[in-house]
């Protein structure tokens, strides 16, 4: 079994800044990509940012160069640094992990996707 832990979030002002954490852990041979949704009331889910296990990025439009995501391979952590956060930012924001599972005997076994209990963001005008 595989556990994603978030961290981070809160009530910012517009312009302001927040960090978002997210760390795996559990039976992982290894991790594909790692990344951030949100979903706002009343709006479908929608993909805000991820990382490939080559460094490879990408984003929501609406957050380039605002937002930043990253990650520490050797944590099995990801990171969501936001800036110039927006009223239109608020929403649930919840981490993802697709990975392979390990066995008890340290094998490949699965890929599977892993998610995060979900953290509020609050922007105020």
């Amino acid at each position: 079994q595989v556990q994603l832990v978030e961290s981070g979030g809160g009530l910012v002002q517009a312009g302001g800044s927040l960090r978002l954490s997210c760390a795996a852990s559990g039976n992982i041979f290894s991790i594909n990509v790692m990344g951030w949704y949100r979903q706002a009331p009343g709006k479908q889910r929608e993909l805000v940012a991820s990382m490939t296990s080559s460094s490879t990025t990408n984003y929501l439009d609406s957050v380039k160069g605002r937002f930043t995501v990253s990650r520490d391979f050797a944590k099995n952590t990801v990171y969501l640094q936001m800036n110039s956060l927006k009223v239109e930012d608020t929403a649930v924001y919840y981490c993802y992990a697709h990975l392979m599972e390990m066995t008890t005997t340290f094998m490949p076994s699965k890929v599977s996707q892993y998610w995060g209990q979900g953290t509020q963001i609050t922007v105020s005008s």
